[in-house]
């Protein structure tokens, strides 16, 4: 006699992942239903909402070669958040999106950093969605995050103006863009891939509630695909330019690395990676010092790069 097709037979597994859905709700009672609930917080006047999606890209292949993929959560956190408090909002919750061809350890593993950037970006976990897609073999991820911002707040660019500082805080590293072109490197044996190519994203929602706090922020920029060339002139209004000055600070070594393992040009470089520099800022030329003054408080490095001028 014939078995039976069922849904299990054919790749996916209901009971695996339910089984993966209490357990997750051990650690975050608040997911389960079918929709994420949170209530909007009192206080705003003309509050506006800022949503953002993003992935993690091909660092996920990273997390495949060396077997290890409790941190990648981290970075899809942090692609989401460090977008959305560009404008100045508050980020309130976050929703992710995992997709495999089987539901096993590895996505414990993936939602040990995805809690672990929720907390660090002071955002409620609210849902999500772990797809099984039997007959696949590669795995993604897609976060999505709201943030909160009060209109009269939402830092836009306009007020810049020829003379204002560019101040440029440090990344972790290569955060997650540009892994398509590490990943060619790494497969023509040009590169050894270390953990240090899983150094996760950081996220810069406490430094950022400080400057707005401290200083006069006139706009901001997440440097992701593209580096600086790209994610700068984004927040400039027209008529203006990021001068910046690469010679200013110094880039970390992974950087330097990567350049003569593929025989890269500087040129090259600069519009794929960040080059040591995670997010910019810019402000007044009067609040230059204070501005570096509040982020060393809150642990991280910073560096003047470059001044807005006319075109």
């Amino acid at each position: 006699m014939l078995e039976k097709t069922t849904y299990k037979s054919a790749g996916v597994d209901i009971e695996r992942g339910n089984a993966f859905v209490e357990r997750l709700k051990e650690k975050v009672p608040t997911i389960g239903g079918f929709g994420g609930m949170f209530k909007v917080p009192r206080g705003y006047e003309e509050p506006i909402l800022v949503s953002g999606a993003d992935g993690v890209g091909t660092k996920i292949c990273i997390c495949s070669r060396l077997r290890d993929y409790t941190t990648i959560g981290i970075d899809l956190v942090a692609m989401c958040v460090n977008d959305v408090i560009t404008c100045g909002a508050k980020p309130l919750y976050f929703l992710d999106y995992i997709s495999l061809n089987t539901i096993h350890s590895v996505v414990d593993d993936i939602m040990v950093g995805i809690i672990k950037g929720c907390e660090l970006a002071n955002v409620e976990l609210i849902g999500g969605e772990t797809a099984e897609h039997p007959m696949t073999f590669d795995i993604d991820l897609a976060g999505f995050t709201t943030g909160i911002v009060e209109q009269n707040d939402i830092v836009d660019g306009s007020d810049i103006q020829a003379g204002d500082i560019v101040i440029g805080i440090e990344s972790s590293g290569i955060h997650s863009n540009g892994y398509s072109l590490i990943n060619h490197l790494a497969r023509e044996g040009k590169l050894k891939i270390t953990e240090e190519f899983l150094t996760p994203t950081h996220i810069y929602t406490s430094v950022v509630n400080e400057l707005l706090n401290e200083v006069p922020v006139l706009g901001m920029a997440n440097i992701t695909g593209g580096g600086i060339p790209e994610n700068l002139p984004r927040c400039i209004p027209d008529g203006l330019l990021a001068d910046i000055d690469y010679d200013l600070w110094t880039y970390p070594k992974i950087f330097n690395d990567i350049m003569e393992a593929g025989d890269i040009s500087h040129s090259e470089m600069i519009k794929t990676f960040n080059m040591g520099i995670g997010y910019c800022i810019v402000v007044p030329e009067h609040a230059e010092e204070d501005a570096h003054d509040t982020i060393d408080a809150c642990g991280y490095k910073s560096f003047t790069i470059g001044k807005i001028i006319n075109k």
